[in-house]
């Protein structure tokens, strides 16, 4: 892929007017409103070029997308993703110890940058992480001494004269194939996995524990956090995300169901139990409710790509913080404030528990996530503009573009609002990726992925 080509464009949120024109693109998936379990998106990730584009899903699929260059001189038709690979990643298995089942669910995707004509990739389900090359090969050999083109072995006797095999050109396949499996590390369920920047480790966190793994070893990793209390009626917090630093291999963060964010330095000691750096707002107190606790568990945390900021989501809010102030966030944007008057009923449908994901564009200056009604929202740091757009299949035309919604939370409704009442909860965009080069957008619905392009006037 021509890096030259696709260099960063200023976000068309940053234009002057505040125009904020996204376009649809394409949707992947099948129509149905009756969604089997199995084909529910779970995680989202394109790679460091942003030319493949991953999913995985409840049912333990990976499904790779590549971008169509065809077109090049029509930048219109630049995000043209097409199925690549699709491969069974992870299968239901029974831990017989435990009598419990693990789901074949991907929770997490992790790209490894590209060293050769192969990509590779991290996939996690809670309990197993396995590394997988997806490799092409356009060529077969031919002409065997001892064997057939059949694969039948010769009969020795019949050989007179010696062949020089040859590659013979055939129909381009995609191959899959796992290259290390990472097992029996994690007691608790797996949510995170990170590729440090030596490109040579990586870090697994689950509920209570953080481990650090060689790329080439599978029997062994180290831990680096333990909040385990020695006795479980102690716990009062778990971790929730974890996640490397983009340039310093040294650094990183694991955030809380409690609210807050460390970040530990391995120069420090082996074990990071005691952290570097711990960012923490205090909650303000006419906010305080029973719900306190548990809208300020962070669900996903996220470095900018230079390295300086960091983003958390919980569950009302996205916050930007300054790696060198840990006191309280530099930003603050709010998702969707209309649905603190309805944290009672979220909490009896259990949708209070969501984990929402975040992430930057290719220059950081503008943040996406997700939220309810199919809805995703983006936020304009330098122009402190925001946006609330819908993935929907009625706004599935080529390069239609699409409408900024708004929702009414009282008084008389306009036009084009939609009532916080009427608001569909079990349709919800957990996982968004962007482009790390540019404004294409991948949003994952129940069991669909949408994907956005900025307009092109």
């Amino acid at each position: 892929m021509n890096s030259a080509n696709h260099k960063i464009r200023t976000s068309n949120l940053s234009r002057p007017g505040g125009d904020m024109q996204w376009c649809f693109s394409q949707v992947k998936g099948a129509i149905d409103d009756d969604v089997a379990e199995a084909d529910i998106i779970s995680t989202v990730e394109f790679n460091h070029t942003g030319e493949l584009l991953a999913t995985g899903d409840k049912g333990g699929r990976v499904v790779i997308f590549q971008q169509e260059i065809d077109n090049k001189n029509v930048p219109q038709f630049r995000s043209e993703y097409n199925v690549y690979s699709t491969f069974q990643s992870h299968e239901p298995e029974f831990d017989y110890l435990k009598s419990l089942e693990i789901e074949e669910k991907i929770n997490k995707i992790r790209w490894l940058p590209q060293k050769n004509a192969a990509q590779f990739l991290l996939s996690t389900n809670d309990k197993t992480i396995k590394l997988w090359k997806i490799s092409e090969r356009d060529k077969r050999p031919e002409g065997y001494n001892l064997k057939e083109e059949d694969g039948r072995y010769r009969d020795p006797n019949t050989i007179t004269a010696l062949r020089v095999p040859v590659l013979i050109p055939m129909d381009l396949m995609v191959e899959a194939s796992p290259r290390r499996v990472f097992a029996n590390a994690h007691t608790y369920h797996i949510n995170s996995i990170s590729v440090n920047s030596d490109n040579e480790t990586y870090l697994s966190a689950d509920d209570l524990r953080v481990n650090l793994w060689n790329l080439e070893i599978t029997d062994r990793s180290f831990n680096i956090v333990d909040i385990k209390p020695a006795n479980m009626e102690e716990l009062t917090e778990v971790i929730t995300a974890a996640e490397f630093h983009p340039h310093q291999c040294n650094t990183f963060v694991y955030s809380s169901s409690k609210g807050t964010i460390r970040l530990c330095d391995m120069r420090v000691s082996a074990l990071c139990d005691k952290h570097s750096k711990l960012f923490e707002e205090p909650e303000n107190p006419s906010n305080r409710s029973f719900f306190s606790e548990i809208i300020s568990s962070i669900s996903d945390v996220k470095f900018s790509h230079n390295g300086r900021y960091m983003m958390t989501r919980d569950y009302l809010s996205v916050k930007i913080w300054d790696l060198n102030m840990e006191s309280r966030p530099v930003e603050t944007y709010q998702v969707h404030e209309y649905l603190r008057s309805k944290l009672c009923s979220l909490y009896e449908n259990d949708c209070i528990f969501d984990k929402f994901e975040c992430c930057w564009n290719g220059n950081d200056s503008v943040v996406m996530t997700g939220s309810y009604n199919n809805f995703f929202r983006m936020f304009d740091r330098g122009h402190r503009r925001d946006a609330t757009l819908e993935a929907s299949r009625e706004n599935s035309k080529p390069l239609q573009v699409l409408k900024p919604r708004k929702v009414c939370t009282g008084g008389k409704r306009k036009k084009d609002e939609i009532s916080v009442d009427s608001l569909d909860f079990n349709k919800k965009i957990l996982h968004t990726a962007w482009h790390p080069q540019d404004n294409i957008i991948a949003v994952a619905t129940t069991n669909n992925l949408y994907i956005f392009q900025d307009k092109v006037n």
